[in-house]
């Protein structure tokens, strides 16, 4: 299974950005995928999950701002940022857990997309 992660980028406060990932592999099916992110000098923190029936969840700090989505068919999961802030400057990482033709389930994470929230 492959995450492929894209549509960071250099954008000012107040701006917007949508997020994609895409994954691509055998698997029977996906149990929930989710964004994380990484500030320089802070560990990896949850941003929004998403489970196969659309339940959602978010962090605090992005709560009301932004929209985790995904479109099941295609594999691909996005998450829009709106009303952005330099304190949301982070790499950000897609993860998704899924199960096998095995029936065990596995996580995988994307390689990250870098965000830059200029001030």
């Amino acid at each position: 299974v492959q995450l492929q992660a894209s549509g960071g980028g250099l954008v000012q406060a107040g701006g917007s950005l949508r997020l994609s990932c895409a994954a691509s592999g055998t698997m029977s099916s996906i149990n929930a995928m989710g964004w994380y992110r990484e500030a320089p000098g802070k560990q990896r923190e949850l941003v929004a999950t998403i489970t196969t029936r659309g339940t959602t969840d978010y962090a605090d700090s992005v709560k009301g701002r932004s929209a985790i989505s995904k479109d099941s068919v295609k594999n691909m999961m996005y998450l829009e940022m709106n009303s952005l802030k330099p304190e949301d400057t982070a790499i950000y990482y897609c993860k998704v857990i899924a199960t096998m033709p095995s029936g065990r389930q596995f996580q995988y994470w994307g390689q990250g997309t870098l965000v830059t929230v200029s001030s």
